[in-house]
């Protein structure tokens, strides 16, 4: 599997993504982490992960491609939003620099798997 592929990253994104919903369900509740995700965050994740995989393994290519650079896009607002505007997004808490890291790492992944493919 290419991960560098919009396919191979919304395989993995979403599985990481269902995991990581489900961990900060269940163990990741205590906001003095290095990672604090409240429930909403939480039901994201979850959700944006299992869209992505049914994606990956449903829609044709060229969705893929763009879909994965809507992501791309979209967690680049996220990490510039958390970085420079406010510790909150929508229903999202941004105020620990790891999520704005974490989520500029997804970014540049998604725009680069995306505009990677052919």
């Amino acid at each position: 599997m290419d991960i560098l592929s919009p396919k191979g990253f919304l395989q993995v994104g979403g599985v990481v993504l269902v995991l990581l919903g489900l961990i900060g369900l269940f163990a990741l509740n205590s906001p003095n982490g290095v990672f604090w995700l409240d429930t909403p965050e939480n039901v994201a994740h979850i959700v944006l992960g299992v869209v992505a995989l049914i994606a990956a393994f449903c829609f044709p290519e060229g969705v893929n491609k763009w879909l994965t650079v809507l992501v791309g896009l979209f967690a680049l607002l996220t990490s510039v939003w958390g970085f420079f505007v406010s510790p909150g997004f929508l229903t999202a808490n941004l105020e620990n620099p790891a999520d704005n890291i974490l989520h500029l790492v997804v970014a540049v992944w998604a725009l680069w798997a995306g505009f990677k493919a052919k």
